[in-house]
Parts: structure tokens; sequence; C-alpha cells
């Protein structure tokens, strides 16, 4: 997630998450490190990893600027933890108990002594505040000032093949602030900012898919192309719409549409043709037109980072959630909360604005970043958000990532980040069959394989060919195995790395896979230059995450419009009941394909056609099995789940 939380990716992850109930580190008060810094508490996690002897540079200028946020604790950090645990559980007798925004600030928030002497100290090292907010104050100044401020030198270490500046030893502040300091963020000059792993295309310029399609799954059989797995395959699906994702996930009927409910989105950016593109969408494809305010965006004053961000790539992803939610969810109200750029401290923001002013209960989030960028800094401020939205009623779900695990892409497995955090609702992904009448067929755990159309068209190219894309998974290195997991995920799962247990990803899934995915209409840049609306078939756990969002909507609403709040618990408590599909990745006891037809060049057959069998089910080393697993986790929702929700 940070490698640059800016560059897309299917599910995005963010920062390091921190364990969940499991003493002062995980709530990010300070632990005292006086052996080493008398009279003085250390802030664990803020020295990044790589900032090692062997990669040390020597001393930052002491005359450089720094900018930097001090993450308040409140409080009451171990007292909101626990509130945030007890009311999102079902067999608690606080659940559903919720504050409101004001109410938990009031009781877990920092108070006006513990700002008042944060700022003191600060400026007392000679740092200047430039922003004082309910989370975080944020100072600016030279290296010499910092390192007063927060005892430790600043180094230039290499990274990759660039250098940064970071603390030489871990941060720390004094004692006498009595443990009203959360974390520091800002001391490391490497990017952290996120990707929308969505597996979509510039929406600059125009992307269309060829076909033939199937219009149903199954409906279109590629007759003259060659056989896989011992049979003929059928063309891909031109993109399902709202009617089949209903189909699929348990609301075939009008009873509920998600209505009194409230939908946030966040991503960077924002897209200057979202309200036509939606409206047009609905329109074109029998969904329900959008009321008057049902859509409404909440942004920056200013957007920073744009180039570097791409932030033409996160228009799509803007698209892609909005019309996902409103195809699954008709009746809901989509606020979309756009962040300043792709680095964590504005999507951080962005989060911080939906909790502060209660803008949504459900808050889909379809962004990240790998594990082995997070750093534990930006996890506690992260976690700590997650937290008060628990308090408040307020679930985020995360894309899992679509890079499956992570070995192809970064050389080691490894899980995606927030999604790993243990307060945030991670969705995996699925390839899904709706045949004629919006029957659910099957799904199996997303994960493809691509061999191509050999030159004489005989047969397939080193089929089934090389892996491609896939939802992403797997065991947590950082986070400490949660409550809710135990006695539902595999042990060897969860013990993959420590013996006590780590938090295992993902807890729910839905469609993902680009070769059964959705359709988007979004306008976009033609060849000639113009500016046309256009549809196109599209995945990715950008794709499942707002779905899962949309049918926590209906959920919501099937509860009497009472808040489901992080949802977790209550998910992992229907574990092994009739309102799963459990997914496996032969459902049919059979290996299972698709053929899709793609433009060379994107766009038409100017410049030829690119014929592919696409193998389903094929995720990297992760497999979807009877029961949890790491591809879709208790898998996706099916007849009964919105009725599971009713008090």
């Amino acid at each position: 997630m940070r490698s640059n939380r800016a560059t897309a990716r299917a599910g995005l992850s963010m920062a390091a998450a921190l364990p969940l109930l499991a003493g002062a580190l995980a709530f990010g008060t300070p632990a005292a490190n006086a052996a080493d810094n008398p009279g003085r508490h250390t802030l664990a996690g803020t020295r990044p990893a790589w900032a090692t002897a062997n990669a040390d540079k020597g001393a930052a200028s002491r005359s450089a600027q720094v900018t930097a946020r001090v993450y308040l604790a409140g409080r009451d950090a171990a007292g909101l933890a626990q509130y945030a645990k007890e009311v999102s559980d079902p067999s608690s007798a606080r659940y559903g108990t919720y504050l409101t925004a004001q109410q938990a600030q009031a009781r877990f928030g920092a108070t006006e002594a513990q700002v008042d002497a944060v700022k003191s100290w600060l400026a007392s090292a000679g740092l200047k505040v430039t922003a004082v907010t309910p989370h975080y104050i944020a100072v600016s100044g030279d290296v010499a000032a910092t390192e007063k401020a927060f005892g430790t030198q600043l180094h230039n270490y290499a990274k990759g093949s660039r250098t940064y500046r970071a603390p030489a030893q871990t941060a720390s502040v004094p004692a006498s602030l009595n443990g009203a300091v959360l974390t520091v963020t800002g001391l490391d000059s490497a990017p952290h900012k996120a990707q929308h792993k969505d597996q979509l295309p510039p929406p600059d310029d125009v992307f269309r898919n060829a076909g033939p399609f199937s219009t149903y799954h199954g409906s279109n059989v590629a007759s003259t192309l060659p056989t896989a797995y011992g049979q003929k395959i059928p063309y891909a699906v031109r993109g399902y719409t709202g009617k089949e994702l209903r189909a699929a996930y348990g609301a075939n009927s009008n009873k509920y549409t998600g209505k009194g409910v409230r939908v946030a989105i966040t991503d960077a950016f924002a897209s200057p043709t979202i309200a036509f593109d939606a409206a047009t969408y609905a329109k074109k494809n029998g969904d329900k037109p959008w009321k008057t305010s049902q859509l409404r965006q909440v942004l920056p004053a200013k957007y920073t980072k744009t180039e570097e961000c791409g932030a033409a790539g996160w228009y799509g992803e803007e698209t892609l959630d909005v019309e996902a939610v409103h195809a699954v969810a008709p009746d809901a109200d989509v606020v979309y909360v756009g962040a300043a750029s792709c680095y964590d401290d504005d999507l951080l923001d962005s989060l911080s604005k939906i909790v502060d002013e209660h803008l949504a209960d459900i808050v889909s989030n379809s962004w990240g970043d790998i594990e082995a960028n997070e750093t534990p800094d930006v996890a506690a401020a992260y976690d700590q958000v997650f937290q008060f939205g628990a308090v408040e009623g307020i679930g985020f779900y995360f894309s899992s990532g679509d890079d499956g695990d992570e070995v192809a892409n970064t050389g080691r497995k490894q899980v995606d980040t927030p999604a790993n955090s243990a307060w945030v609702t991670a969705v995996g992904g699925t390839s899904l069959a709706v045949g004629k009448g919006q029957k659910y067929l099957w799904e199996t755990g997303w994960g493809t394989e691509r061999a191509a159309l050999s030159a004489d068209g005989k047969s397939w190219t080193g089929f089934p060919g090389a892996f491609t894309s896939g939802a992403g998974g797997g065991t947590s290195r950082t986070v400490p195995q949660p409550y809710y997991q135990q006695g539902v995920v595999p042990q060897a799962l969860a013990a993959a790395y420590h013996s006590t247990g780590n938090r295992v990803v993902p807890d729910i899934a839905a469609v993902a896979d680009p070769n059964t995915g959705f359709l988007v209409g979004q306008t976009q840049t033609f060849p000639d230059g113009s500016q046309q609306y256009s549809e196109y078939r599209i995945g990715g756990t950008s794709l499942a995450a707002p779905v899962i969002a949309g049918v926590q909507a209906l959920a919501q609403q099937a509860a009497g419009g009472r808040a489901i709040g992080f949802a977790n618990p209550a998910i992992y408590s229907k574990y092994g009941t009739k309102v799963y599909h459990d997914v496996v990745d032969q459902p049919n006891g059979k290996e299972l394909a698709v053929a899709r037809v793609d433009y060379a060049n994107a766009f038409d057959a100017a410049d030829g056609l690119i014929v592919s069998v696409r193998s389903l089910g094929k995720d990297s080393s992760l497999k979807a099995v009877k029961g949890y697993d790491t591809v879709t986790g208790v898998g996706s929702p099916a007849d009964g789940y919105l009725e599971s929700y009713r008090r």
C-alpha cells in the first residue's frame, strides 16, 4: 500500500496495523524505555525497518526542512479500543450502543490540556505548529529542531535506488506529556502513498472491450476456438450490472434497496464527470435514477501531487465505486469524500472527516499498499480512526488487493494494507457465473492464468499460461490475530509466522474477476480528441469492496436502519451457515475457463484483435477451499444473508 499509495492496484493497501487489544502498543500509548531514554517515552514503530546500519548514508543536513504530524493519543486509548470491540460484538451487552461523534470525542479524544502541553513542547523545541485538528498537530521546522523534539538524529538511508531521510533511533517524547502522543509521522521522507488496484485503464484514454460476448454466463460458446480442459468454453460476459449482482448476493427482490442508509466512498481526487456518468449509466442499464442530492461530493479546497499520483487514473476508480454501490443499493445515499492526494496524510484526512462528521455508516475504500511498505506509526493513526468509527457505528471496507500472495509483484508472500488492520473488513474476490434469468450458478476464487491463441488458431500457446492477477490474501506478519477469527481461521494459516497467531485476510468476498466483471460507464477521451461516454467491463477487488458495501447497506435496511458498524464480529458469527456461498476453486468439480477477445489498441479493430483463454480459480499460491480461505474469507453473501441482520 504505501510504496506509493498513489499507484493503483486492485485493492490497495495502506498502513501497518497494530495488535487488537494487545496492550499499550496496539493503542498507540507510548511505551516507556527509561533505560535508553530517561524521562522520555519511545514511540514504537517510528524508525522504519529499512533504516538499517548498512543503508546509513550519514546525517541529514540540519537545515533541511521537515513537516510532520504528531497524532494525539486522547484521554483513554485503551478504553477507546475496548468500547469499539464491545459495540461491534453481537455477543456483548453493549452491542450497537454507539456514541455520536461528539460523544466519542468528548469521551476518548484529546483534552485541551493535552493539546496545549503538546503544542508547548513542540514550540520549545523550535518547531512551528501549522495546524491543529482533533486527531493531530501538524508542525514544520528544520532537522535540528526535529531532532531536539523527538530525541533522535535524522540520517539519510538508501532504500532501493533512492535515498530518504529517517530517524536513526526510535523517536521519543517527554514523559511529562503523560501519554498524550499516539505517534509521529513524517520523520521519514519516503513516499507514503496508496494505489487503486482495480485493473482500470487510464480514464483519459478510451478503453473498450472487443467481443464477442456472452449475454449471460455460458450463453455464447466459442465453438470455433480450441478447447480448454477438454471442452469448448464460453466467451466472457459483456459485464454484469445491478440486476445480476443483486440476484447473486441475496437481493433478487426489491424488498431491500438501501433506503435510509448512507454509504461513503473514499479515493484520491475527484472525477469531473461523475454526476453525468452515474446518471447516464443508471439510465442505460436499468438502475433506479439518481434522486436529487442522493449523490454528493465532499472535496478538499485544493489538490496536490496530481502528476505524481496520476490523478486522472483515480477518476475511473471513483466512477466504478459510485456506480457499483448504486447498482446494488439503488436507494442508498452516496457521499464521495475525495482526498487531496494519494498520500497517507490526505487519505487519513478523508477518513477522519467521515468519522468526525459521521457522514455515513458504511465506507468503501478501494485503495492500499503492500504490508512491507507499511510503517507502524501510520498504522497507529489509521487504526485510531477505525476505532473511533466503530464506536460511532461506522464500518470500513477495504479491497484485499489484486496480486494474490504478492510474490509475483514483490518477491515474497504478503498481504495488503490497510486491509490487514484488525479494525476493518477486508474484501476478497471471486469469479462469478450468473446464468439465464439472473440465476446464480457458481463462484470460484478469483485468480487468472492467461494463454494466447496460437498463430494458426488451433491451440492455446503455453496453456494454461502465466498468472496475471487474483484476489489478495494471506497472513499478516505484523498484526496479531483478532478474537473474532479464532476458531474460524485454520490454525495453519493464523500461525504461519507466529505461534500465537496473526490476522488473516480477507474476511468476506464478492465478484472481482475482470473476466466476469462489472460493466462501468465513464466519460473518456477518444482518439479524435473528443470526450464521450463509453462503457467497458472492469474488475479487481476495487469492484468487490463497493459491492460488499452495497450489500451491507441492504443488510442495514434489513436491520431496521440500525447501523451494523464494524462488521467483522457479526460476519464471523455467521460462519458455516447457509447465509454464505462457500466458494471453492472448482465448484463443479472441474477446471473452468472463458474466452476473451480484446482490441490490440484498446479501442477498435484497426490494429487487430487479441484472443486469449482465461483460466479461473488460479490465484497464485492461494486457494479457495471448503470453509475459510485466503481468497474469499468466509465466502460471499447468499440468500438469507440480509435477513440474518434483522434484530
